[in-house]
């Protein structure tokens, strides 16, 4: 497997598209109010909202800068809208119309002829002819002009350096003031038989195809609310990833609200989701079955802070809410409120409801379903609903001493909550349900009692249909050591095996770490070989904003055979360090030195080893196991294979991975092929055994090293060689003449 960071297109295809195409339109409002967009035909598109505040404002953007597609994919940035002339047919309902004072407004962003910054606002009623919900709107942005009345208010616009425009929606009702409407407003706006022409109405606009991989891709709906389902499923089928689309339908967007007390609370008053999420997924559930692709609906356990439900949320033993670092959080729903989880129940059945209109099968992800622990160890079980199903716990701190039966106790409630869930999905026949767990969280080495509340017995196979595992923090540090042991503990507490597990690969949470897209590749390219059943890219919005491009490609051989020199022909070995030095003599006798290797290479002659038939038949029956010098092996180098408390680095709280290495002066030698059973680490003196030993002579801490702690190891040690020549030449007499053959080896580079 590989993968690619793009940062620009370099040569790959592209293709055309027209200047407004409905399917790049996007969204924003403010909060509580909810909107969507999506695509109705290839020349129509339409905005469902719903307003809750008579100062709502939901705007419907064109940008003239592609921050949203994969490089790869992403049209072409052009300012200049002047050579455009814009025409379509509008239809509203529940919006101010387009002749009303605070009416449908295009506003242009950009700078002026003269390059200063500027704002025009284009009436559109003054471009319309028909009704002020049915019109037909026609805008030459060469001669536009801004203002509500014309030609009096006229301002001329320079469309000739824009960065966006949008066309401002807002709700019956509206006055600008920062109070409530008198009920909520949900609206709708239809714009159809979109044209536009000129000599600026078509940009070139990336078409690339990866071809199809073996992984899949995660979403969320959080992160791409605002775009088209259209536009997402497009940038996921040229990235190459069939299959399966796990969809996290999110914890902000999709609830209805209902107004108390000065806020607004999710609520099942007049339905389930709101309008916008329900026709976005209604969208985007159709277009990925035309597509081929099946979805996996995650739903979790988290609702947006500012929603919830004083009553549904986890709580410290100080009433201290359960809060995610998320900004603004989310909190914890208490999986003893029979409230919030019977609200789980419904909102998993209207998923399942769009899935079955859109003829997929059912899918369905119960999404990291825990207890939360506050950052001092404190475990949020001490709600009201909670406390009562517990019989009033005393604080669990899972960074002291616990309770095991309390958390026990816990687990059970939590197993159950999920387990209620499961069946509600499972009305409808043949469908699948697949639990998620975070094993960094669950499995906290600092927290050992953890997993009695977090990963409880009650999900043990065949409790659910999938195991789905996710570690993107131990993986994005490279703690590849710990991400093994926890599938290990994982798979031996639940009992599902590879095959009935998926893996989430991510993610980059900032676009300045994107270096951590290798070990995520990494991790990736490893839960394929283990089995898993699919492994998938956690996720779509993180792929598109930093480039990432993965493709199969055949697996590199390791021309390396993990085995031993016979010890017997070894151990006589006769050995020559070498090195490469370049060697200028000026015309005055001096000398200018350049060493152009790092560190010296080994070579060996092995033959003094031979002293029988029984040596002469075991070295040719290596040879030709190693096909002469195409692969390589271990050799014990006689004079040179011991390390003793070898300082590997200082401990900084954060690195668990240190590099075995050996120290000749100031000459580092990096260890590759250590014995694995003679390895020996100390911190501070103090031998531990919390560590793992990775391929490559890594050192893999189970804690990072605490910060000034000096980290040594003592190790044994083989050196890397191949043989030096294709041919082998040894015989009989060359022994009985008390003659050495000639077997070099050469020491190969790691």
């Amino acid at each position: 497997m590989g993968h690619w960071l793009a940062s620009a297109r370099q040569g790959q295809a592209e293709g055309v598209l027209s200047r407004f195409d409905p399917a790049y339109w996007t969204v924003n409002f403010p909060r509580p109010m909810m909107a969507s967009v999506i695509t109705t035909a290839p020349d129509a598109l339409r905005v469902d909202a719903v307003f809750f505040r008579q100062d709502d404002l939901a705007g419907l953007i064109w940008e003239a800068e592609d921050r949203h597609d994969h490089v790869l994919l992403a049209y072409e940035t052009s300012r200049d809208f002047r050579g455009c002339r814009l025409r379509f047919r509008w239809r509203s309902s529940g919006v101010l119309a387009l002749d009303a004072v605070n009416g449908p407004v295009l506003t242009l962003e950009g700078r002026d002829a003269a390059g200063d910054p500027r704002a025009w606002y284009v009436r559109l009623w003054n471009y319309a002819s028909g009704t002020p919900e049915d019109a037909t709107v026609a805008i030459d942005f060469a001669q536009v002009e801004g203002g509500f009345m014309l030609p009096d208010e006229a301002d001329p616009v320079f469309a000739g350096d824009i960065d966006r425009m949008f066309v401002s929606l807002v709700p019956q009702g509206y006055s600008g003031a920062d109070a409530p409407l008198a009920a909520p407003i949900e609206a709708w706006v239809e714009i159809s038989d979109m044209v536009c022409e000129g000599p600026g109405s078509v940009l070139v606009i990336g078409a690339a195809v990866v071809p199809q991989h073996g992984l899949q891709i995660a979403n969320g709906y959080d992160d791409c609310y605002h775009l088209t389902p259209a536009r997402v499923l497009r940038n996921a089928l040229h990235l190459g990833y069939r299959g399966s689309i796990l969809h996290y339908v999110g914890m902000s967007h999709y609830f209805r609200l209902e107004p108390n007390s000065g806020g607004y609370y999710v609520s099942l008053a007049a339905g389930t989701l709101n309008v916008a999420c329900a026709a976005w997924h209604g969208d985007f559930a159709q277009r990925a079955k035309t597509l081929g692709y099946d979805l996996i609906w995650s739903l979790s356990y988290e609702l947006l802070d500012q929603h919830c439900w004083n009553d549904w949320k986890q709580r410290a033993a100080d009433g201290s809410p359960g809060l995610t670092g998320w900004s603004p959080p989310s909190a914890l729903l208490s999986p003893a409120h029979d409230g919030a989880m019977y609200y789980l129940r419904v909102v998993a059945l209207a998923f399942v409801g769009i899935a079955q209109a859109a003829g997929l099968a059912i899918r369905f992800q119960i999404g990291e379903p825990w207890w939360w622990v506050m950052a001092d160890g404190r475990l949020c079980i001490h709600d009201a609903a909670a406390t009562l199903a517990l019989g009033d716990p005393p604080e669990q701190n899972l960074r002291g001493t616990v309770d095991p039966a309390v958390l026990d106790a816990a687990g059970a409630l939590l197993a159950a909550s999920t387990l209620a869930l499961r069946d509600v999905v499972r009305w409808t026949p043949g469908a699948e349900v697949l639990l998620l767990a975070y094993l960094p969280t669950v499995l906290d080495r600092a927290m050992p009692g953890l997993q009695r509340a977090n990963l409880p017995l009650g999900w043990a196979a065949p409790a659910f249909d999938v195991l789905q595992l996710e570690d993107y923090d131990w993986v994005t540090a490279g703690n590849s050591a710990a991400s093994a042991k926890g599938v290990a503990l994982a798979e031996a507490r639940l009992g599902y095996g590879a095959a009935d597990q998926h893996y989430l690969a991510g993610f980059v949470l900032r676009p300045e770490d994107k270096a951590q897209w290798q070990p995520i590749a990494a991790a990736a390219a490893l839960s394929r070989r283990r089995g898993v059943a699919e492994t998938f890219i956690w996720a779509l919005p993180q792929v598109l904003r930093d480039g990432f491009v993965h493709f199969d490609q055949e697996e590199e051989l390791d021309a390396f055979d993990d085995v031993l020199f016979p010890i017997a022909l070894g151990r006589e070995a006769e050995v020559a360090p070498e090195v490469s030095t370049a060697i200028v003599t000026s015309a005055g006798g001096r000398e200018n030195r350049n060493a152009e290797w790092a560190e010296a290479r080994l070579r060996y002659d092995v033959g003094p080893g031979v002293r029988s038939e029984a040596d002469i038949t075991a070295l040719i029956g290596f040879f030709r196991a190693r096909m002469g010098p195409a692969r390589g092996f271990r050799l014990r180098d006689p004079f040179d294979h011991q390390g003793d408390d070898v300082v590997l680095g200082i401990g900084d709280d954060l690195e668990a991975r240190f590099q075995l290495i050996k120290r000749y002066g100031g000459v580092v030698r990096r260890i590759t092929r250590p014995v694995e059973d003679s390895v020996r680490i100390a911190v501070d003196g103090m031998e531990i055994a919390g560590f793992a030993l990775e391929p490559g002579g890594s050192v893999i801490f189970d804690v990072p090293p605490a910060a000034g702690a000096v980290v040594t190891a003592s190790f044994a040690f083989d050196v890397p060689v191949r043989f030096a020549e294709d041919r082998l030449s040894v015989s009989r007499a060359t022994y009985l003449a008390g003659l050495a053959a000639s077997v070099p080896l050469v020491e190969v580079r790691e």
